[in-house]
Protein backbone atom coordinates (compact mmCIF):
# COMPACT_ATOMS: atom_id res chain seq x y z
CA UNK A 1 0.00 0.00 0.00
CA UNK A 2 1.46 3.40 -0.94
CA UNK A 3 1.69 6.21 1.60
CA UNK A 4 -1.28 8.26 0.35
CA UNK A 5 -3.62 5.27 0.26
CA UNK A 6 -2.47 4.21 3.72
CA UNK A 7 -3.11 7.67 5.20
CA UNK A 8 -6.56 7.77 3.57
CA UNK A 9 -7.48 4.38 5.04
CA UNK A 10 -6.24 5.38 8.50
CA UNK A 11 -8.30 8.59 8.37
CA UNK A 12 -11.41 6.64 7.32
CA UNK A 13 -10.99 4.14 10.15
CA UNK A 14 -10.27 6.92 12.66
CA UNK A 15 -13.60 8.53 11.74
CA UNK A 16 -15.46 5.44 12.94
CA UNK A 17 -16.26 6.72 16.41
CA UNK A 18 -19.25 6.53 18.73
CA UNK A 19 -19.73 10.28 18.24
CA UNK A 20 -20.06 9.64 14.49
CA UNK A 21 -22.77 7.02 14.94
CA UNK A 22 -20.79 3.79 15.34
CA UNK A 23 -21.37 1.33 18.16
CA UNK A 24 -18.62 1.04 20.79
CA UNK A 25 -17.70 -2.39 19.41
CA UNK A 26 -17.36 -0.97 15.88
CA UNK A 27 -15.31 1.97 17.15
CA UNK A 28 -12.95 -0.28 19.11
CA UNK A 29 -12.56 -2.63 16.14
CA UNK A 30 -11.69 0.30 13.87
CA UNK A 31 -9.23 1.66 16.45
CA UNK A 32 -7.49 -1.70 16.66
CA UNK A 33 -7.16 -1.81 12.86
CA UNK A 34 -5.63 1.68 12.94
CA UNK A 35 -3.06 0.49 15.48
CA UNK A 36 -2.15 -2.49 13.30
CA UNK A 37 -1.86 -0.36 10.15
CA UNK A 38 0.27 2.23 11.88
CA UNK A 39 2.64 -0.44 13.09
CA UNK A 40 3.00 -1.72 9.51
CA UNK A 41 3.31 1.86 8.21
CA UNK A 42 6.06 2.54 10.71
CA UNK A 43 8.12 -0.33 9.36
CA UNK A 44 7.63 0.68 5.73
CA UNK A 45 9.02 4.21 6.06
CA UNK A 46 12.59 4.75 4.97
CA UNK A 47 15.03 6.64 7.17
CA UNK A 48 14.96 9.56 4.71
CA UNK A 49 11.17 9.82 4.77
CA UNK A 50 11.14 9.71 8.55
CA UNK A 51 13.81 12.39 8.89
CA UNK A 52 11.62 14.80 6.93
CA UNK A 53 8.62 14.50 9.23
CA UNK A 54 7.65 17.15 11.75
CA UNK A 55 6.77 16.34 15.33
CA UNK A 56 3.44 17.43 16.77
CA UNK A 57 1.59 17.56 20.09
CA UNK A 58 -1.38 15.41 21.09
CA UNK A 59 -3.25 16.71 24.15
CA UNK A 60 -5.55 14.40 26.10
CA UNK A 61 -7.60 16.44 28.60
CA UNK A 62 -9.00 14.74 31.69
CA UNK A 63 -10.98 17.74 32.88
CA UNK A 64 -10.17 16.87 36.50
CA UNK A 65 -7.73 18.31 39.00
CA UNK A 66 -6.87 14.95 40.53
CA UNK A 67 -4.55 12.63 38.62
CA UNK A 68 -6.63 9.98 36.83
CA UNK A 69 -5.66 6.29 37.24
CA UNK A 70 -4.71 6.32 33.53
CA UNK A 71 -1.61 8.25 34.61
CA UNK A 72 -0.18 4.93 35.68
CA UNK A 73 0.31 3.84 32.09
CA UNK A 74 0.87 7.03 30.05
CA UNK A 75 4.64 6.57 30.30
CA UNK A 76 4.30 3.06 28.90
CA UNK A 77 2.01 4.30 26.11
CA UNK A 78 4.62 6.91 25.15
CA UNK A 79 7.38 4.29 25.21
CA UNK A 80 5.31 1.86 23.12
CA UNK A 81 4.56 4.57 20.56
CA UNK A 82 8.06 6.15 20.52
CA UNK A 83 6.81 9.48 21.90
CA UNK A 84 7.64 11.83 24.74
CA UNK A 85 4.95 12.56 27.31
CA UNK A 86 4.34 15.00 30.14
CA UNK A 87 1.49 16.45 32.20
CA UNK A 88 0.26 20.01 32.08
CA UNK A 89 -2.34 21.99 34.04
CA UNK A 90 -4.55 24.80 32.83
CA UNK A 91 -5.30 28.01 34.70
CA UNK A 92 -7.99 26.24 36.72
CA UNK A 93 -5.69 23.41 37.75
CA UNK A 94 -7.21 20.73 35.50
CA UNK A 95 -4.72 18.18 34.25
CA UNK A 96 -3.93 17.18 30.68
CA UNK A 97 -1.57 14.61 29.22
CA UNK A 98 0.60 15.77 26.31
CA UNK A 99 2.21 13.31 23.89
CA UNK A 100 4.91 14.64 21.56
CA UNK A 101 6.18 12.76 18.53
CA UNK A 102 5.81 11.97 14.85
CA UNK A 103 2.24 12.12 13.42
CA UNK A 104 1.85 8.38 12.83
CA UNK A 105 3.12 7.58 16.32
CA UNK A 106 0.74 10.13 17.86
CA UNK A 107 -2.18 8.45 16.08
CA UNK A 108 -1.07 5.15 17.56
CA UNK A 109 -0.86 6.79 21.01
CA UNK A 110 -4.37 8.22 20.58
CA UNK A 111 -5.72 4.81 19.57
CA UNK A 112 -3.96 2.96 22.35
CA UNK A 113 -5.08 5.53 24.93
CA UNK A 114 -8.71 5.07 23.79
CA UNK A 115 -8.45 1.28 23.87
CA UNK A 116 -7.05 1.28 27.40
CA UNK A 117 -9.58 3.85 28.59
CA UNK A 118 -12.44 1.72 27.23
CA UNK A 119 -11.01 -1.47 28.73
CA UNK A 120 -10.59 0.17 32.13
CA UNK A 121 -14.13 1.51 32.04
CA UNK A 122 -15.55 -1.92 31.12
CA UNK A 123 -13.51 -3.81 33.71
CA UNK A 124 -14.33 -1.27 36.44
CA UNK A 125 -18.06 -1.66 35.80
CA UNK A 126 -17.71 -5.45 35.84
CA UNK A 127 -15.78 -5.30 39.11
CA UNK A 128 -18.34 -2.98 40.66
CA UNK A 129 -21.16 -5.41 39.80
CA UNK A 130 -19.38 -8.17 41.72
CA UNK A 131 -19.35 -6.03 44.88
CA UNK A 132 -22.25 -5.34 47.16
CA UNK A 133 -23.42 -1.79 46.47
CA UNK A 134 -23.56 -1.03 50.18
CA UNK A 135 -19.87 -1.87 50.63
CA UNK A 136 -18.50 -0.40 47.39
CA UNK A 137 -16.51 2.80 47.87
CA UNK A 138 -14.94 5.31 45.50
CA UNK A 139 -11.48 4.51 46.91
CA UNK A 140 -12.06 0.87 46.07
CA UNK A 141 -12.84 1.63 42.44
CA UNK A 142 -9.85 3.94 42.16
CA UNK A 143 -7.55 1.31 43.72
CA UNK A 144 -8.84 -1.23 41.19
CA UNK A 145 -8.07 1.10 38.27
CA UNK A 146 -4.60 1.95 39.62
CA UNK A 147 -3.78 -1.75 39.76
CA UNK A 148 -5.13 -2.28 36.26
CA UNK A 149 -3.09 0.63 34.89
CA UNK A 150 0.08 -0.79 36.43
CA UNK A 151 -0.46 -4.22 34.90
CA UNK A 152 -1.19 -2.75 31.46
CA UNK A 153 1.92 -0.57 31.69
CA UNK A 154 4.11 -3.59 32.46
CA UNK A 155 2.56 -5.48 29.55
CA UNK A 156 3.18 -2.60 27.10
CA UNK A 157 6.83 -2.32 28.15
CA UNK A 158 7.33 -6.05 27.54
CA UNK A 159 5.50 -5.90 24.19
CA UNK A 160 7.60 -2.93 23.11
CA UNK A 161 10.81 -4.75 23.91
CA UNK A 162 9.68 -7.86 22.02
CA UNK A 163 8.57 -5.79 19.00
CA UNK A 164 11.86 -3.91 18.80
CA UNK A 165 13.82 -7.16 18.98
CA UNK A 166 11.69 -8.69 16.20
CA UNK A 167 12.01 -5.58 14.01
CA UNK A 168 15.80 -5.52 14.37
CA UNK A 169 16.00 -9.21 13.50
CA UNK A 170 13.74 -8.79 10.44
CA UNK A 171 15.16 -5.57 8.99
CA UNK A 172 18.69 -5.36 10.35
CA UNK A 173 17.96 -1.71 11.26
CA UNK A 174 17.05 -0.09 14.52
CA UNK A 175 14.18 2.19 13.46
CA UNK A 176 13.62 3.25 17.06
CA UNK A 177 17.02 4.96 17.13
CA UNK A 178 16.17 6.84 13.93
CA UNK A 179 12.82 8.03 15.29
CA UNK A 180 14.33 8.85 18.66
CA UNK A 181 16.86 11.17 17.08
CA UNK A 182 14.13 13.10 15.23
CA UNK A 183 11.84 13.35 18.26
CA UNK A 184 14.60 14.33 20.70
CA UNK A 185 15.96 17.01 18.35
CA UNK A 186 12.54 18.64 17.95
CA UNK A 187 11.72 18.19 21.63
CA UNK A 188 14.89 20.08 22.57
CA UNK A 189 13.74 23.02 20.45
CA UNK A 190 10.65 23.39 22.64
CA UNK A 191 12.95 24.48 25.47
CA UNK A 192 10.49 23.32 28.13
CA UNK A 193 11.19 23.31 31.85
CA UNK A 194 9.80 20.42 33.87
CA UNK A 195 9.54 19.72 37.55
CA UNK A 196 9.42 16.25 39.01
CA UNK A 197 6.09 15.46 40.62
CA UNK A 198 6.00 13.27 43.68
CA UNK A 199 3.60 10.44 44.52
CA UNK A 200 -0.03 11.37 45.07
CA UNK A 201 0.12 10.25 48.70
CA UNK A 202 -3.18 8.40 48.38
CA UNK A 203 -3.25 4.88 49.70
CA UNK A 204 -4.77 2.01 47.75
CA UNK A 205 -6.99 -0.78 49.01
CA UNK A 206 -4.94 -3.95 48.67
CA UNK A 207 -7.77 -6.27 47.62
CA UNK A 208 -9.11 -3.94 44.95
CA UNK A 209 -5.58 -3.18 43.69
CA UNK A 210 -4.83 -6.91 43.30
CA UNK A 211 -8.10 -7.40 41.41
CA UNK A 212 -7.09 -4.55 39.13
CA UNK A 213 -3.74 -6.20 38.44
CA UNK A 214 -5.55 -9.37 37.35
CA UNK A 215 -7.91 -7.37 35.12
CA UNK A 216 -4.97 -5.51 33.59
CA UNK A 217 -3.25 -8.77 32.73
CA UNK A 218 -6.32 -9.68 30.64
CA UNK A 219 -5.80 -6.64 28.40
CA UNK A 220 -4.67 -8.01 25.04
CA UNK A 221 -3.88 -5.43 22.37
CA UNK A 222 -3.41 -8.11 19.71
CA UNK A 223 -6.89 -9.46 20.29
CA UNK A 224 -8.59 -6.08 19.82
Amino acid sequence: MDLDKLKFRIQALSAKTVANGCTEAEALSAAAKVAALLDQYDLSLSDVERAGEQCERLVMVSGKKQRPPMDGCIGAIALFCDCRVWREKDAEGRSATVFFGLPADLEMARTLYALIEAAMRTEAESYKRTRKVISYRHDEGRSFLIGMAQAIAESLVAMKDNRDRANRAATGRDLVVVKSGVVEAEFARLNLNFRQSGPSGRRVMAGAFESGLVAGERFDLKGR
